[in-house]
């Protein structure tokens, strides 16, 4: 009977716990807290935090299949090949092989000493628990089979020649399932046509030249970039690091997926947890960089904008940003198409859909496995250190950009602006307007800027898609 309580507990979260589970768990207590006590994009935080509980809970991942990391296994289709020469399955003769590829964070595909690699979603797994790099990757298609071989140092250095084969979803989670959404790459073009349906552009189309405020705040992103490449991420990694300075989860999500997706929980964790900080991290930066008197400016109230000029702005937008950055084409359609379901007053119900229930539903469901993607093993690591730290100074060059755009646009135009304005170039739409206008009123409590702010910040959903766009058709 005791023996019996001894396997119980050990086979239990309790016998399986490490300091790690601890300090992740500890940390989506503090997401949840800050969310219901601070009011801290609380839409976003509780299914991230909840979903960190749920990814940090420990089980014995050879008998259960429970998290967004275990999928299907395909062990029958392994065969053990010396070095790079040929190798016949099914009939098919493949190689011999030459290098396509390094795998720089090879242990990012190493699960616990099983798995291989990741194949369209699907986890391979090496029986062989001595695995701990995969130094390089070989790549060929034939015979409608898309064939890996990556090579394997242990004792015996024989490469591994393994042929994918889509499987039924025997033993995989429901958060395995849900996690496709992100990386597929389904959920954020579908929470960008909930952001579109919501947007109103008037504010941007009322002062056009607040445009040019979005994109300047698109510095942070390439800012960002370069100095990850100065601390040894390779571009791919770098560019879905920098993407976290637009302040827009779904596309540093969409980025990151396509560029760098053994990096997506620590992007995506740092890239909601900044938007939720938007009311810290701001102001301090926009004060710095501002005197009280320019705090002071006031505008005046945007002009009104006619009902066609509403309903073509999403057509033509469309057509021009997809033609000049197609990287981001998912992302900008939904944007705009949503937009246009709100604009064309004709398409009441889809536009309600689409701002409500809809995007609610992809928020909860992009949440809770974003935040199950925080696994300690895979997560605690320097790797991810430096990727928040990288992500901060994104959002920090972004919002000193803004500012400072702002502040050369009144040197060169007439018509003055409120240079505070130009921190809301970061696409944390309402949270970085609303800090905005928090900050001019309390300067001067009677100087409204919320609705001044709203252009740089709806043109900054343009501009964070338009450089994920640009660094996709670059990079992919």
């Amino acid at each position: 009977m005791l023996q019996s309580l001894l396997d119980f507990l050990h086979s239990s979260g309790f016998g399986q716990v490490t300091y790690g589970n601890v300090i992740m768990i500890a940390i989506g207590g503090l997401f949840i807290f800050l969310a219901i006590k601070k009011g801290f994009e609380p839409l976003l935080l509780v299914p991230i935090g909840f979903g960190m509980l749920i990814g940090n809970i420990p089980y014995d991942a050879s008998k259960l299949s429970l998290s967004v990391y275990d999928g299907p296994v395909n062990e029958d289709k392994i065969t053990y090949v010396t070095a790079a020469e040929p190798v016949t399955i099914a009939g098919e003769t493949y190689g011999p092989f030459t290098p396509l590829l390094d795998v720089k964070p090879a242990d990012k595909l190493v699960d616990q000493g099983k798995v291989l690699m990741t194949y369209d979603g699907e986890k391979l797994r090496y029986p062989n628990s001595a695995i701990t790099t995969i130094p390089s990757t070989y790549h060929l298609e034939k015979g409608g089979h898309t064939v890996f071989v990556a090579e394997i140092s242990d004792d015996s250095r024989y490469p591994i020649v393994i042929e994918p084969e889509r499987q039924n979803i025997f033993n995989a989670s429901v958060l395995w399932i849900l996690f496709r959404g992100i990386e597929w790459g389904f959920f954020p073009p579908l929470i960008f046509l909930g952001v579109g349906a919501l947007i109103d552009f008037g504010p941007l189309l009322s002062n056009p030249k607040t445009l040019l405020l979005g994109a300047a705040a698109q510095f942070g992103i390439f800012g960002a970039l370069f100095l990850a490449v100065m601390m040894g991420f390779d571009m791919k990694e770098a560019a879905s690091i920098g993407i976290i300075g637009g302040a827009d989860g779904p596309t540093a999500i969409f980025t990151c997926t396509m560029l760098a997706p053994h990096l997506l929980g620590a992007v995506a964790l740092a890239a909601y947890s900044y938007m939720a900080m938007v009311p810290i991290i701001q102001p301090p930066i926009m004060k710095l960089l501002t005197t009280k008197a320019e705090r002071k400016i006031r505008m005046e109230a945007p002009k009104h904008v006619p009902r066609i000029v509403r309903i073509m702005f999403p057509v033509l937008g469309f057509l021009l940003t997809a033609f000049i950055a197609n990287g981001a084409l998912p992302l900008l359609g939904m944007l705009f198409f949503g937009n246009l379901l709100r604009e064309s007053m004709v398409t009441e119900r889809l536009s309600k859909t689409a701002s409500n229930a809809m995007i609610d539903i992809v928020t909860i469901l992009l949440g809770v496995t974003v935040g199950a993607k925080t696994q300690a093993s895979n997560f605690l690591t320097v790797e991810t250190l430096g990727i928040f730290v990288l992500g901060i100074v994104a959002f920090a060059i972004a919002t000193a950009t803004g500012v400072l755009a702002a502040k050369l646009m009144n040197a060169v135009c007439k018509e003055q602006i409120n240079p505070l304005i130009g921190a809301a170039g970061v696409s944390a739409v309402p949270m970085s307007a609303r800090v905005v206008h928090r900050v001019a009123q309390e300067e001067d409590p009677q100087n409204f800027l919320l609705m001044h702010a709203m252009g740089p910040n709806v043109a900054g959903v343009i501009g964070s898609a338009l450089a994920a766009g640009v660094l996709l058709s670059t990079l992919s």
